[in-house]
């Protein structure tokens, strides 16, 4: 009977009211008043049953829970339901969870579960796997609830869902000299002994197995025992991460406007945002301090509905790896959808970089940039040990000035499309040659793989 209409009333009820009419026009037809009495309650029957679902709803407490808290693009999450409540009447109730249209594997439970007691607390449990960043809202979870007669139908939203964040995963980066080959691990932490002067040299005294090269001569006269200098001073290594946010500069157009609720972006941008995460990570995991700004020099996730603190743009240690994480997880591209060019990158940026003479590399991942646009990162070298620029665009050749320009400057910079690997673009940043561009691996349209070869 999957072709009645499910509403208000279960199948049951559409023939109770179907039957009900007919009898109505045989009690007319043959003057029997007893058919007329049946059919009155034939049809009052499912119309007493419905009026009561609707006037005695029962109450529930619905907690949703995820694990992990927040996951990555490709992991699973566990999502689990906990339903607690009461159906007047015995009834039950089929519930069904709601989820984005890209989760297609919608789960349906029965309350109350078959192992709890009717009354008390039922528990779900079911495993998503999302595919793209975001924040997802998962449910609410909807109930049909039948009468005791299962004439009636009534159907609830439970609760309104709760929010999932999905973070971009970050891809595993080899390490490669991020100022210029002059540290052994690439990072140049820079170790510098404490001995300029008297005052600024701390002194302990001498333990067995400390190195003789550590004794510190003027302290161990004085103290008439022999006296070393303690641990070496490390200056922590700093580094920055630009990324562009313009929608005119990765390809975006009056196509991107997105349905409620949706990403701003395009697929040059979820390439940025990967390379973004991992770089982030990358340097993270190696003790930098690491500042992130966007194309104005602005913090970079004033506009991220997923930040967890807007308006921070210095980022340190795990915790540090996971709140830029958590941040890109909503980034949207900035920009109107009016078909005009991308704004230009504010000078504010290259100031900013020179004015905090941060002792460390530059990584810049932008999209399509002009001429203007590399004068601009060009000045930012001053400040940097290294810099590093991946430029994405559907079409490398389109930004092979601003390359140019670029690496003239003395940036290593590479152009890549959406569709080519990190782990490729990374190893190519870091070849010697300034004529290297990365393409896809596998071209499309006939287009060869470009890749510069070294002079």
């Amino acid at each position: 009977m999957s072709w009645l209409p499910q509403y208000f009333f279960r199948p049951r009820g559409w023939l109770l009211i179907a039957a009900g009419l007919a009898a109505v026009a045989l009690a007319q037809l043959l003057g029997r008043r007893d058919l007329l009495v049946m059919a009155v309650f034939l049809i009052t029957l499912p119309l007493l049953a419905s009026a009561g679902l609707h006037l005695f709803k029962p109450g529930f407490t619905v907690r949703r829970s995820f694990s992990p808290a927040f996951v990555e693009t490709g992991t699973t999450a566990t999502v689990t339901v906990d339903v607690h409540g009461s159906t007047p009447g015995g009834a039950r109730a089929r519930i069904i969870e709601v989820l984005p249209a890209h989760l297609v594997d919608v789960p349906s439970f029965d309350y109350p579960n078959s192992v709890t007691p009717r009354g008390l607390l039922s528990r779900y449990s079911y495993v998503l796997r999302p595919s793209r960043r975001g924040l997802f809202t998962i449910g609410p979870l909807t109930a049909k609830f039948s009468d005791p007669f299962d004439v009636a139908l009534l159907r609830r939203d439970l609760d309104r869902g709760d929010v999932l964040t999905v973070a971009p995963a970050a891809v595993p980066l080899p390490e490669i000299s991020l100022t210029g080959g002059r540290g052994q691990d690439g990072s140049r932490s820079t170790r510098q002994q404490a001995s300029p002067s008297d005052d600024d040299v701390m002194t302990r005294e001498y333990r067995y197995g400390d190195p003789l090269r550590r004794v510190h001569w003027p302290a161990t006269a004085r103290q008439g025992k022999l006296m070393v200098r303690a641990e070496e001073s490390v200056t922590t290594p700093e580094a920055a991460l630009v990324l562009d946010q313009r929608l005119r500069a990765y390809g975006g157009s009056d196509k991107t406007a997105p349905k409620s609720g949706a990403l701003v972006t395009t697929p040059a941008f979820e390439w940025a945002v990967t390379a973004a995460v991992s770089v982030a990570a990358h340097l993270l995991e190696r003790s930098y301090t690491l500042r992130v700004l966007d194309h104005q020099g602005r913090p970079a996730f004033l506009t991220s509905r997923s930040a967890p603190e807007a308006d921070r743009e210095d980022f340190a240690g795990q915790p540090g790896a996971i709140a830029i994480a958590q941040s890109l997880a909503a980034l949207d591209l900035s920009g109107g959808l009016e078909d005009v060019p991308a704004p230009p990158l504010a000078d504010t940026l290259a100031d900013k970089l020179i004015q905090t003479r941060r002792r460390g590399p530059v990584i810049a991942i932008t999209g399509v940039l002009t001429e203007a646009d590399a004068m601009v990162l060009s000045a930012a070298i001053e400040a940097a040990e290294g810099a590093f620029a991946f430029l994405v665009s559907n079409h490398p050749a389109d930004v092979a000035e601003p390359l140019n320009i670029l690496r003239r400057a003395g940036w290593q910079a590479v152009a890549v499309r959406p569709a080519t690997a990190l782990l490729e673009a990374w190893l190519a940043v870091d070849l010697p040659s300034p004529l290297t561009t990365v393409a896809a691996r596998h071209p499309r349209h006939g287009e060869g793989a470009v890749r510069g070869s070294r002079p």
